[in-house]
């Protein structure tokens, strides 16, 4: 039987953040010191960046004198194999052989611009990059070898690792040796001609991921895995709440009597990161684990976060939205809605909301921090954004720019989670402390969880407006939460139409592709929710809830008008204006939304009946991670729900998924997997609630996920596209919700507004139906 279910500011601007991440540079990435960071893919076991003669057409990869391309990777690995794909990219436009294509995951410097992974970003924003660095280097080979064999360029052919012209063939190596210098401005590298896409044969292909051999031979290395010598080990002891303690007095009478024992620092920082924290350092962890449960901490604690539970943050949501004046107003076109509404024959309101939601990385939080010989700090981590870390680190330590380098690892899961990389702080502060001596934390799960940057509870309220021949007029949506970026990164954040920020990620979804007439989408923050935890970014960030919202709606709608879904939203994806989709990266718009929801209602059998009493399949449409760079996604979900329990079975999910150019199809499949497969485990059953200041989960004991037995079967398409790639790391999670409450409605007749849906909300409502 399963157990019960259940700042410091970085300045960055948006325009910046999109320019940094094309920007053009020179040479390589700081030198490996650690043998942590040692590359087991190089020959030998040398670091990559010591292997013979090279060739460097861009700053993102080299060619040495052996033929092997090395290219730099500024994404973090957290399963998703994201140096495969983004390496396929280049290989393909450079015409290299895949056999001979190495990937190094590169430490923090400033020549590599923004480094974050993201949003479903990476693939997107490395596609233009990394298509002309690889074209950069194809065209550097052919000229040597034209000018070698004195013919012209246009007669040379590069590919699979073999440059060829006139009768005569040279690998990249040989090439490489004789000396290839040419060197590229930015203007010409993105002036540069691009293979034409019929002429790449690498993308899409089934290929070996780069990162496989040292994943499953145990030589790959994780943040976890980090060690120096003369190394110390840290436990923390956490404040009450994360905001507003400050430590008054420290008894580690008891602590000194375990082995190993050092001592416990308090942790004072300038850059507000950890306010209240204390650090128990002792010779191995376990000695620190150990310790940190007999050392006794005094706090003295402002502020009401103490008071402060899930009901008073959806409280407080509620107020916000009731209050017309608040929040930002997004750009959805015309946005007086009002006068439209008062004219209306008809309307329709509901109100949706979501519990908060724990991120629960398989591996917990760590990080080792010491200062090197040159009085560098180096930060070794798995991190998600080192730019927006960096600044944070630096104001902790007093220091300036270039006196601290995070070094990259492989994560064992992010999610969101590191994205935010507060717990490195806390870490080099505790190394500071000690003189710069070495400094290690791994945080027990129970500490990882009050620590999370969680998914906060939300509320949504939309309304439709519908004139005398049932004919939508207009809709207003309302949006409030915490705002993760507004906490960490607000120079990120635009202006709405009424000149308010807005966090996007607090807000992608509500700027829907539906043609509705009038349209407000009004975006609030919570600033309740935001000085008692700090909000975070967790898979599919606002489109999650939005959208479990926004589909759940349009079902409610096309019913209340008494229209079959299906027909309702197809009818409601006009491909015009504003919906219309732009180049690159949106090209069709509304169409190709109405494509993917068309197709996987043919291939699931929506509507078409026959099913178990009980038992039926719901339908809804996503788009992710935002308009900016939309993958649509159709999604199909048959479910029978028992009355008697309330339990959902879920049976059946298809999902077809419009990402322009699939790059690797296994990673694909896998994060489009993945993401629906946790989409489920929110829907269903995650979520914690806040009390007393904390989440009241603090381990897998009564927070737990979808088991593998509850798995359902799953269908995925692919479409076949030559349109630029978008991502595919958040859109398969944000449909799922809004399917499932659609195909729970159809099953059993009772509409579930509320995440997770539970067996006991679902009871409580088929019993609310018989009243």
């Amino acid at each position: 039987m399963f157990p019960p279910r259940r700042a410091a500011r970085l300045e960055l601007g948006r325009r910046g953040f999109l320019v940094s991440m094309c920007a053009a540079g020179a040479v390589f990435g700081f030198p490996r010191r650690a043998q942590a960071t040692m590359n087991p893919e190089a020959p030998d076991g040398l670091p990559l960046d010591a292997v013979g003669a090279k060739y460097e057409p861009t700053l993102w990869y080299w060619i040495d004198s052996t033929g092997k391309v090395n290219v730099n990777i500024i994404r973090a690995e957290m399963g998703q194999h994201v140096g495969t794909s983004i390496a396929r990219i280049l290989a393909d436009e450079l015409g290299a052989n895949w056999d001979d294509v190495h990937i190094d995951h590169v430490d923090s410097d400033p020549k590599w611009g923004t480094m974050v992974t993201g949003g479903s970003w990476s693939v997107w924003q490395s596609w233009p990059v990394y298509r002309q660095a690889g074209a950069a280097g194809r065209i550097a080979l052919a000229e040597k070898a034209a000018s070698l064999w004195g013919i012209d360029a246009s007669r040379i052919t590069v590919e699979n690792g073999i440059v060829s012209g006139g009768g005569k063939t040279a690998s990249f190596g040989e090439l490489v040796t004789q000396g290839v210098t040419r060197i590229f401005t930015a203007a010409e590298l993105q002036a540069l001609p691009l293979k034409p896409h019929a002429d790449l044969t690498l993308l899409g292909k089934a290929l070996p991921a780069l990162d496989i051999r040292t994943k499953t031979t145990g030589q790959a290395i994780y943040g976890i895995d980090s060690k120096v010598d003369g190394m110390v080990h840290a436990a923390p002891i956490l404040p009450p709440t994360r905001y507003g303690c400050a430590v008054t007095g420290i008894d580690d009478s008891a602590a000194k009597g375990v082995k190993g024992y050092q001592q416990t620092l308090k942790i004072d920082d300038p850059s507000g990161t950890v306010p209240g924290w204390a650090m128990v350092i002792a010779d191995s962890h376990w000695a620190a684990q150990k310790a940190a449960k007999l050392v006794k901490v005094g706090y003295d604690i402002k502020g009401n976060a103490q008071q402060i539970g899930e009901a008073d943050i959806q409280a407080e949501n509620k107020r916000l939205i009731d209050d017309p004046k608040t929040g930002a107003l997004l750009d959805t076109g015309d946005t007086d809605v009002d006068p439209v509404f008062a004219k209306a024959a008809d309307t329709l309101e509901a109100e949706y909301t979501t519990q908060t939601v724990l991120h629960f990385q398989m591996e917990p939080l760590n990080a080792l921090a010491f200062q090197n010989q040159d009085g560098i700090w180096e930060i070794h981590t798995g991190n998600q954004w080192q730019s927006l870390c960096l600044p944070w680190l630096q104001t902790a330590l007093g220091v300036g720019a270039g006196k601290v380098i995070m070094r990259s690892y492989l994560l064992g899961g992010g999610f969101g989670r590191r994205l935010n990389g507060d717990y490195a702080v806390p870490v080099a502060l505790a190394s500071k402390a000690l003189g710069g001596k070495p400094v290690k934390m791994v945080m027990m799960r129970p500490d990882d969880v009050q620590f999370d940057s969680v998914r906060p509870p939300t509320m949504s309220r939309l309304r439709m407006a519908f004139d005398a021949g049932k004919q939508v007029i207009a809709m207003d949506t309302a949006v409030a939460s915490g705002w993760p970026t507004k906490v960490m990164v607000p120079s990120f954040m635009p202006k709405g139409v009424n000149g308010e920020h807005y966090d996007p990620f607090a807000s992608d979804g509500a700027d829907h592709w539906y043609d509705v007439g009038a349209q407000r989408a009004r975006a609030i923050s919570n600033e309740l929710a935001e000085a008692t935890f700090r909000p975070g970014w967790l898979r599919s960030v606002s489109p999650g809830w939005i959208n479990f919202a926004v589909e759940s709606f349009m079902d409610e709608a096309a019913r209340h008008v008494g229209q079959d879904p299906l027909q309702f939203r197809l009818d409601h994806f006009t491909a015009q204006g504003r919906n219309a989709g732009s180049a690159p990266n949106a090209v069709g718009g509304a169409a190709r939304q109405a494509a993917v929801l068309k197709r996987v209602a043919e291939i699931s059998g929506y509507g078409k009946g026959g099913l178990p009493a009980d038992t039926a399949i719901g339908i809804a449409t996503t788009y992710g991670q935002a308009r900016s760079m939309p993958t649509w996604v159709g999604g199909a979900v048959q479910v029978h729900v028992d009355r008697a329990t309330g339990h959902v079975d879920v049976q059946k999910v298809w999902l077809v998924v419009d990402c322009g150019t699939v790059v690797d199809p296994d990673g694909a499949r896998a994060q489009v997997e993945g993401g629906a497969m946790w989409g489920v485990s929110m829907a269903l059953y995650e979520g914690t609630q806040f009390k007393g200041g904390r989440v009241i989960d603090s381990n897998l004991d009564t927070y737990t996920p979808m088991r593998m037995v509850d798995a359902p079967e799953m269908t995925i398409e692919m479409v076949e596209s030559t349109e630029a790639p978008t991502g595919l790391g958040e859109p398969g999670t944000t449909v799922m919700a809004p399917a499932l409450a659609n195909a729970i409605f159809a099953a059993v007749g009772v509409r579930m507004r509320h995440l997770p849906m539970t067996p006991q909300a679902i009871l409580d409502a088929l019993k609310a139906t018989k009243t």
